[in-house]
């Protein structure tokens, strides 16, 4: 992993760690799901391979967000009728 993007990939991994708390299938899958997605890419260091991954990161954070809003949106309306 090059230097300069280390941070980002951090970073990206502590954010996805916190949305997992709430995945539906447990947090511990999502946990260990993560873990080793981030550990088969360890060896990248290749920048503009290891900005494509992040960039798939932040893709995943987008998704599992709408997910979450879907979610309580759903058990709002539910709840109203």
């Amino acid at each position: 992993m090059a230097n300069p993007l280390k941070g980002e990939v951090i970073k990206l991994y502590k954010t996805l760690l916190y949305l997992g708390r709430e995945y539906p299938q447990g947090s511990a899958y999502f946990r260990d799901r993560l873990k080793s997605a981030f550990m088969k890419n360890k060896d990248v260091t290749d920048p503009e391979k290891v900005k494509k991954l992040v960039a798939r990161g932040e893709f995943v954070i987008k998704e599992l967000e709408a997910l979450y809003f879907l979610r309580k949106y759903r058990a709002m309306k539910q709840s109203r009728t």
